[in-house]
């Protein structure tokens, strides 16, 4: 079973009219248009901090003081950083 919740959002009156009017043309509630467009954003999201790269060192030295390059954490911590 599907909880849903009940919310009130203050929203710009064009984008509001524009959104019910998308919402009618493909034959949908506002309710479902607004979940939709909501879903799409936080899976976009989640793509982008999944495709996230690490940066690649050119130069010489090798690994930063105290890694052995055996921890995974490790490294992600001397980047975050």
């Amino acid at each position: 079973m599907v909880c849903t919740m009940k919310t009130t959002l203050d929203l710009n009156d064009a984008l509001l009219t524009h959104a019910k009017t998308m919402a009618t043309r493909q034959r949908t509630t506002l309710t479902r248009f607004i979940e939709e467009g909501l879903r799409l954003r936080m899976m976009a999201a989640t793509r982008k901090r999944a495709a996230r790269t690490f940066p690649v060192y050119h130069g010489t030295g090798g690994l930063a003081a105290g890694l052995t390059g055996l921890s995974n954490k490790a490294m992600l911590d001397v980047i975050e950083s």
